[in-house]
């Protein structure tokens, strides 16, 4: 360990860098009152599209069909709340913006907020709060907004 907070966050950063399976475009690391945030310039893709195209999930409603999956960036555990014991970030049937928080991932003791890539509404959370998860795992199903 350095004496050097900043320099100890920049290692753990890039020991996860390098352990993910595949591309990262932007990422958070806080340890105390030390934040490092990073993106890399290049296209935007969302995981789902960066992600290996999981199996086709059975819809529960036909409003599903049309549903955008929030997968996950990495190999983690997910957990729907900011802490334990909190209300969690969203619930099915709540209406989200595009960049809104709505859940965490753990990976080796670092959080890494998982962010809605679409406006709409929450139709199902697929993982159960402090389960692990698989890179490119669906997480949620988004509805798009619906035209009246």
């Amino acid at each position: 360990m350095s004496d050097d907070p900043l320099d100890d966050v920049g290692r753990r950063l890039s020991r996860l860098v390098s352990a993910l399976p595949g591309p990262v475009r932007r990422i958070r690391l806080q340890q105390g009152d030390v934040v490092v945030d990073v993106e890399w310039p290049g296209e935007v893709t969302t995981v789902a599209s960066a992600a290996a195209a999981p199996p086709p999930v059975a819809a529960a409603d036909p409003a599903e069909t049309e549903a955008h999956y929030v997968c996950a960036a990495l190999v983690a555990t997910f957990y729907r709340a900011p802490k334990p014991g909190a209300d969690p970030f969203v619930r099915t049937g709540d209406t989200v913006v595009a960049g809104q928080q709505i859940a965490i991932l753990e990976a080796m003791k670092m959080m890494m907020p998982v962010t809605a890539d679409v406006a709409g509404e929450v139709t199902r959370v697929l993982v159960e709060d402090g389960a692990p998860v698989e890179y490119g795992q669906r997480l949620f199903a988004i509805a798009p907004p619906t035209a009246d």
